[in-house]
């Protein structure tokens, strides 16, 4: 039976020569034991594959560590949680600055902080990529505030607010008879009665740009504090000042006298805006 044999005829078309094999039963038995055997031990492989043994220790170990994992997702989104909440504060917070540093909360990236947090946020937690965002934004926000205050410091540093000398004032601002020629005349500034020598005080922050006799002012002051205001103090015995040099609000600059066009020991003092004199007790707030 062995020697038994087959014989297998290939026909291509019509016209082509016909092809012939023959086998025999013992080449056909290795054919199909070779492939029995090739398909065994690939179900073999991928069955040791999927349903090998799992060591116990590196499944506890893999246990143990899903647990950490999971502590620590936890834990970020408690923390990303804690963080949505401190931003609403600070969203609000920031808007209320933005508010009395003038400007317009809707108009400068400052979004009104919103209370609670959504189903997904507490699902998910929100994009980290969107509380960056939101900070971003507030620290914007911050800086055009901090940029705004310190301007309006500055202005309000540079406001005369005070009274320059203690005394009483003995003349007003504007028209009135001329002390000395009993004629109308216009009075461009106050005079304030005080003690000889006592101190006179830079009412605002400045730079003096005069330091000197000044004409019927005789010895005198004068300090420029921008946004165009600029104040002037006359009469006085001595100077403290030089010209050029930067003053704040309470230094001395000289102290009370009687040089120039003056009867008595008193203060000659004028507030400047753009120019043109002002009443200096608008601008005497204490």
């Amino acid at each position: 039976m062995g020697k038994s044999c087959h014989t297998v005829i290939l026909v291509p078309h019509a016209r082509a020569r016909l092809r012939k094999w023959r086998v025999t039963n013992l080449q056909i038995g290795l054919l199909l034991g070779a492939f029995l055997l090739v398909t065994g031990g690939a179900a073999f492989a991928l069955w040791s594959y999927l349903f090998q043994t799992v060591d116990p220790a590196e499944l506890v170990r893999l246990r143990a560590e899903n647990e950490s994992l999971r502590q620590v997702n936890l834990g970020f989104e408690q923390s990303v949680r804690e963080l949505q909440e401190r931003l609403a504060d600070y969203e609000d917070r920031t808007e209320e600055l933005a508010i009395v540093a003038g400007l317009d909360p809707s108009g400068d990236g400052v979004e009104a902080g919103i209370g609670g947090a959504s189903e997904e946020d507490d699902q998910h937690g929100e994009p980290l990529a969107e509380l960056t965002s939101r900070a971003e934004r507030i620290d914007g926000t911050l800086d055009r505030v901090a940029a705004r205050l310190d301007e309006q410091m500055r202005w309000i540093s540079a406001t005369p607010a005070i009274t320059p000398a203690k005394g009483i004032v003995t003349s007003g601002f504007g028209g009135r008879r001329d002390p000395l020629t009993r004629r109308r005349a216009t009075h461009r500034g106050v005079d304030i009665a005080a003690a000889p020598g006592a101190p006179v005080h830079a009412t605002a922050d400045g730079v003096v740009t005069r330091a000197g006799v000044q004409g019927g002012l005789g010895k005198s002051a004068f300090v420029s504090h921008g946004y165009g205001l600029a104040t002037r103090y006359g009469h006085l015995s001595k100077l403290a000042v030089r010209p050029g040099q930067r003053v704040h609000r309470g230094d001395v600059l000289g102290y009370v006298g009687n040089t120039g066009r003056s009867t008595g020991y008193h203060l000659h003092y004028e507030v400047h805006l753009d120019g043109q004199a002002v009443d200096p007790l608008v601008y005497i707030l204490d």
